[in-house]
């Protein structure tokens, strides 16, 4: 169960994270992260004919599931990368995340984040103590600023997706479900860079190898989904969406994730941003819970019939850091198009 996966051609992936790596995180981050609920949903389950179970990672401290990734790396680095302080590039959830785990190591954070993002999640990190630099108008504007403070001040990158240590940390979310629900069939996790589902299919696979992986992302500005057709990583526009934290590009030179998506990820579907707001509405009246797109998506893509005959299903409801105001318009009922304002 510890060998690393194989890439399309047979041979061990370089340097990738393994399932002994996410035993380790799980290990490293204990009692800095919740071990998060995993609720039936009787009203999802009737609706869809499967059985389903909804992964609550909006109730981490930091709200979304990012918290273990950054907590992970942050524990993993030496007492001289600390010293020197952390930056990263973030649609929001990495680096609440990241913020929250250099306030409790005592090290210097600096978040690096385009226009696109939300004031909400700008405000959010900087209430951790994290200095927030707005660069351009993508996560790629926003990395030149990174790449800049690594070389000009030796500060330690932890990127939000492409990394080991963050990958293992996301990882201990799949062993959390599969031990609660060793029964599980599928798993639909949303898909952005592919950290969180990499890790999570990584661990899960592991476990139980029968186990279905299911990647969920929004139809504007899906990177992973158009380098996943394209076979290889490429230059996907950045386009404002409800599932903001779902934004922005894999890089060019992706070192892990495009691999683990390829070889472990059993199906790639898209949601639009209609079927965004439904599961979002469906989340807060249904389930009582407050979700924010990029954690919709999974039950967006049960209630549209785009994922079906998934047996006992287990979702990820990866945040819930969404804007108060735009949250009560969706649940309201108002047709919100993001696209317009």
């Amino acid at each position: 169960m510890s060998q690393a996966p194989l890439s399309a051609n047979g041979w061990p992936l370089p340097a990738c994270p393994r399932f002994a790596d996410i035993l380790s995180a799980r290990e490293r981050i204990a009692g800095h992260i919740q071990a998060t609920p995993l609720v039936r949903s009787p009203v999802l389950s009737r609706e869809t004919g499967a059985t389903v179970w909804l992964k609550l990672e909006q109730h981490q401290a930091t709200g979304s599931f990012k918290l273990r990734g950054a907590t992970n790396a942050i524990l993993s680095l030496t007492s001289a990368e600390r010293d020197r302080g952390v930056v990263g590039v973030s649609t929001g959830n990495h680096g609440r995340g990241l913020a929250h785990a250099a306030k409790e190591a005592g090290t210097r954070c600096i978040i690096c984040m385009s226009r696109l993002v939300p004031q909400n999640k700008v405000e959010g990190i900087e209430a951790l103590g994290a200095e927030v630099r707005i660069v351009g108008n993508s996560q790629d504007d926003a990395q030149v600023e990174v790449d800049r403070l690594v070389e000009e001040e030796g500060m330690t990158m932890l990127p939000p997706f492409d990394h080991p240590d963050i990958i293992a940390g996301q990882g201990t979310l799949g062993l959390e479900v599969v031990e609660a629900l060793p029964e599980v069939e599928a798993l639909l996790v949303p898909l952005s860079g592919g950290g969180l589902i990499a890790g999570v299919a990584l661990a899960a696979k592991a476990l139980k190898p029968s186990v279905r992986i299911v990647g969920v992302s929004m139809e504007r500005g899906a990177a992973m989904y158009e380098c996943q057709r394209a076979g290889r990583p490429i230059s996907v526009p950045e386009l404002p969406t409800l599932a903001d934290s779902l934004g922005g590009g894999i890089g060019l030179e992706n070192r892990y994730t495009f691999a683990l998506v390829r070889d472990l990820v059993d199906e790639l579907v898209l949601v639009s941003e209609a079927e965004i707001a439904q599961g979002i509405r469906h989340a807060y009246w249904k389930e009582q819970q407050t979700v924010e797109g990029s954690g919709a998506v999974g039950i967006a893509a049960l209630l549209s019939g785009r994922v079906t005959d998934s047996g006992v299903t287990a979702v990820i409801v990866s945040g819930g850091n969404i804007d108060t105001n735009l949250h009560h318009r969706i649940v309201s009922g108002e047709d919100v198009d993001v696209t317009a304002e």
